[in-house]
Formats: C-alpha cells, structure tokens, sequence
C-alpha cells in the first residue's frame, strides 16, 4: 500500500476518555453503564455540531471525526453513514507511555469498527529515559507492521513534554521551550521513530510559530522516499488566537494537509450544555461555528499571497 495521504483533512477530535469523564463529570475509576451512557451522549452532542458543520457546507469527503470505542457509542457506525472520514485511538487512556488499550486483541477492534484511520497518542521525548522509549518504540512497531500488513492508514500524536534539565535551560519558560526547543525535538523524535521501523501516514504534530520549522517537519516526515507522508496541527486544547495561529503558519507549507482539533472547538459549548447554562440546539451550533472558523482560517492561509 502506498504509504502518506494527500488529501485534505479536517478532523474534529474528540476521543478524549478518562481525562473527558473526570473533568466533565467528576467521575473516577471505571464508570459504569449509567455513567457511560450519559458521557456518550455528551460525545454525541459534539457530533451534533460536526453535522450541522456539514450542513452549513463543510465538505464531509474531507472532514472526519476522531473518536473512540468507549465512549463513542453510534458515533463511527453515523460518521460512516454521512460520509465522513473516520479515526478511532488504539492507545490506552490517560498514559505516560503508550500502551494497547485493548491488549492483544488491537486488531480484532481495528477490523470491528474499520477506521479510515489508526491513531496513537505518543509522548516521545528524544532526551527522555532511554529505556522507556525504546519499549514505546517496540509496541509501536507492532502496531505498524500490523496496519501496513492490514493496508490501512497510520494517524501518529506526537506530544513532545519537556524533560526538567529543557526546561531548565529556558528559565523555567514553557512557551521558551515551544519557540525553542521543541521544533528540533519533534524532529529527533519523528528521526528516531522512523529509525525503528515505524511507517506512518499522518503525523499530528503540535502547532509550531515558524514557518521554517514546519517545513523542517514535513522534510523529516517525507525522509527516506516518504513522499507521501503529510502532516496536520494539533490544537492542544489552546485558546483560539494561538491555535488560529498555528493553523496560519502551516497551511501555506507543503505536506500539511490539514488540521486535527478537540477541545479548543468543543470545550466551551460542551461545558455551558452540561451545566446546563445553554440548549443542546445551541451547545451544537456552537461546535459547529468553532470548527467551521478553523477550516475557514486553513483555506485562507493555504491561498498564496496574490491569487
């Protein structure tokens, strides 16, 4: 199978679980059946507002909603029905290090739900305990060899959390590190996990402020006769201008195709319906407005100066 994707995409992201559960609704451990069936409402709610998204005119052959198995209820089987693209997690909820959030039994889910994409949430620092991303590294690679076995496409996350002695060399400063020290890191890290055999399709990366480093991401994705391989712009629950902001800086750069955006579209409008401070009607239409701004940001950006 060919490996990259060069369409356009815009992905409203909202397979978020234990942190969704804990801070939406004060639940811990394990919830149970009532508890599932109220956060997977939640979730629809935000699937509402992908739909009226559509309806307002966002392209549903380029739009996709990123969701999980847990919580995501009829979510997949709808995004199908409307023609949307479909990405679902493989990670378990909540972790330092990547692990299957089903065990042995990935691909038996992966086959279930049929996603047009395959995502992995990973913090991957490449100064960070050598050990533990090396045993990363060692389940990731078995998650790839399985997807290119199976012909199906690869959606990576790569988070890149500062390690103490970074931080130390920018004062403390984390936007510092952003401007910094995490372009080049997000590099090494995308270096390293190609060096171990990892083939992926789309890289979700965090936003970067200039230009230059994006186009040295996409460079390191597209490495080695990766020509295909595309990035999107992660929002890392940002506020608006900065997410605005990064989506600016990517869009005019070759081998980004697009975005991949959670909480900063939905976070707001979710917490004003569940505390019942405004209508379901209006909590969606919000969404919708949200990420609609977001593509329209994009497209603008993506336009050269002059045409």
């Amino acid at each position: 199978m060919h490996l990259g994707y060069d369409q356009k995409l815009y992905i409203l992201a909202f397979d978020h679980r234990g942190s969704f559960q804990k801070k939406f609704f004060g639940i811990e451990g394990e919830p149970d059946s009532e508890q599932t069936a109220i956060i997977a409402d939640a979730k629809h709610l935000i699937f509402e507002g992908m739909l009226q998204a559509v309806s307002a005119g966002a392209d549903p052959s380029v739009t996709g909603v990123l969701v999980d198995e847990q919580f995501g209820s009829t979510v997949p089987a709808e995004a199908r029905e409307h023609g949307l693209k479909l990405a679902m997690p493989a990670e378990r909820s909540g972790q330092s290090m990547f692990d299957f959030q089903y065990g042995e039994d990935f691909g038996e889910h992966i086959e279930r739900f049929d996603p047009d994409f395959t995502k992995v949430l990973v913090r991957y620092n490449p100064d960070g305990d050598a050990a533990a991303n090396r045993e990363q590294l060692g389940k990731l690679k078995r998650l790839s060899d399985w997807l290119q076995q199976h012909e199906r496409k690869f959606l990576f996350e790569l988070l890149v959390p500062a390690e103490d002695s970074q931080l130390q060399l920018v004062g403390g400063d984390s936007e510092r590190y952003d401007a910094e020290l995490r372009p080049e890191l997000m590099r090494r890290a995308i270096a390293e996990i190609q060096d171990a055999g990892i083939e992926v399709d789309i890289w979700k990366i965090e936003g970067v402020d200039d230009r230059s480093d994006c186009e040295m991401l996409v460079a390191q994705a597209r490495s080695g006769g990766r020509d295909g391989v595309s990035c999107v712009v992660l929002g890392r629950g940002a506020d608006d201008a900065k997410v605005e902001h990064w989506l600016a800086t990517a869009a005019p750069v070759d081998g980004f195709i697009g975005f991949a955006i959670g909480r900063t579209i939905w976070w707001d409008p979710l917490k004003a319906y569940v505390d019942g401070k405004i209508e379901r009607s209006a909590g969606a239409r919000k969404i919708a407005e949200n990420f609609l701004r977001f593509v329209a940001v994009y497209e603008r950006a993506k336009i050269p100066v002059g045409s």
